[in-house]
């Protein structure tokens, strides 16, 4: 039996956790069918993230769709809260199984 995949985009969102429960609400407002989140730590322009009081750590969330959603997604947190907290956003062309999921 051979595998079938299908391309999708994963959109990796690393930001300040205390925005975390926007980030999520505005992903599923535009389409998101679902993400992960897991704490993350780090060091960049702002500083080291090292997440040692809850509300000071970064999350990484990770969201599997297609090019049309990732790109409305990045665009609009780009546009909300890029000049306000600690963000970066990166795309990757990835393929998958079980394409219906996502």
């Amino acid at each position: 039996m051979s595998a079938s995949y299908t391309r999708r985009t994963l959109l990796t969102v690393v930001c300040e956790a205390s925005i975390e429960a926007r980030v999520v609400v505005d992903a599923k407002r535009l389409g998101a069918h679902g993400y992960t989140a897991s704490e993350a730590r780090g060091w960049g322009q702002h500083g080291e993230r090292d997440g040692h009081w809850p509300m000071s750590g970064n999350v990484r969330i990770d969201i599997l769709c297609d090019a049309v959603v990732a790109d409305a997604i990045a665009l609009h947190l780009q546009a909300t809260y890029f000049a306000s907290y600690a963000m970066v956003c990166y795309l990757s062309e990835v393929s998958v199984l079980r394409s219906e999921k996502f």
